[in-house]
């Protein structure tokens, strides 16, 4: 029987062509997520895009299904039992990166107190600012996001340290890598400490109000993993405090941030809703694409598949 490979990711002029020719004998059928049908998903032997998770209850005939995303928790009960489950981890790193340097560079600079002031029409000197030049950067998380922000704060002059679960040699971009057991010993000496740790229960909760007090008073913290790593109401009342130089946040719990949320209000806090990754750069969503072909000819093939889901 052949393929019914149901593509779902967000195609330009060209590479639907590039798929049949991947698998020419296979039937393809172009979607998009919201206008996917039960009929298509149950026919389906191969998905490659972002169905919603409970379509994927009814994917009787599925082999492998490839997400979109880095991200595959949402899809944890909904696939069915014996099929192949791939992500598009790396896709968006150097997306995310980007975002992460932007952000830690504001809040060394101080921008958000100046756009306060723009809009409140005040010309006012906010002082000191800070920069990563021969301080150190502490990532948890040293996967595909960490790796390539590691490199852009490597080329400002920044010592970096890795932290994996699990440690089997260098990791481009960090100077150290070491065991995530180690990070209460690290977070005292690190001027930046970035979060880019994906949602586990090893991870929620992980930077609470004990180990945001374990860093130096004039750190920066930075998060764009998942929300539920770090403790917002304790960082929160660090900072009123007087704690840290400044902090900036990508991923929240919930999302939407509720507006009652103390993080709105502290100063040199910058807020950004979920938006570091995504499809918002080309090269992120052309990544993807070749992400999906190139384990579309290893499935061909029989070879193992990239970034398998276990």
């Amino acid at each position: 029987m052949s393929e019914y490979i149901l593509n779902l990711l967000p195609l330009h002029e060209g590479e639907a062509e590039e798929f049949q020719a991947i698998a020419p004998d296979a039937v393809h059928v172009y979607a998009r997520s919201g206008t996917v049908t039960p009929e298509q998903i149950a026919a389906a032997t191969v998905v490659f895009g972002w169905p919603r998770p409970e379509m994927m209850r009814g994917a009787a005939s599925l082999k492998w299904f490839q997400t979109m995303w880095a991200g595959t928790e949402e899809y944890s009960g909904f696939l069915p039992q014996g099929a192949l489950f791939t992500s598009s981890s790396g896709s968006n790193s150097r997306s995310v990166a980007e975002h992460m340097l932007t952000s830690l560079l504001a809040v060394c600079r101080r921008l958000p107190a100046y756009l306060d002031s723009q809009r409140s029409h005040v010309w006012k000197d906010e002082g000191p600012m800070k920069t990563i030049l021969g301080g150190t950067v502490l990532v948890a998380g040293a996967g595909h996001v960490g790796s390539d922000f590691a490199k852009l704060c490597q080329g400002l002059g920044a010592k970096t340290i890795g932290l994996k679960r699990t440690v089997s040699g260098p990791v481009e971009g960090f100077d150290q890598v070491q065991a995530m057991d180690q990070l209460d010993a690290l977070l005292p000496q690190a001027d930046v400490v970035a979060l880019a740790l994906p949602h586990s229960p090893q991870t929620a909760g992980l930077m609470d109000a004990r180990r945001i007090a374990l860093m130096k008073d004039d750190a920066v913290l930075i998060s764009a993993g998942r929300g539920s790593v770090l403790d917002q109401e304790a960082l929160a009342a660090a900072m009123r405090g007087g704690k840290l130089w400044g902090a900036a946040l990508d991923v929240a719990t919930p999302e939407p941030l509720p507006s009652e949320s103390p993080l709105w209000d502290v100063p040199n806090l910058l807020l950004t809703p979920h938006v570091a990754g995504g499809m918002r750069l080309e090269i992120t969503r052309r990544r993807c694409v070749e992400m999906a072909q190139e384990n579309l000819r290893r499935y061909l093939a029989g070879e193992a598949l990239v970034n398998l889901v276990k």
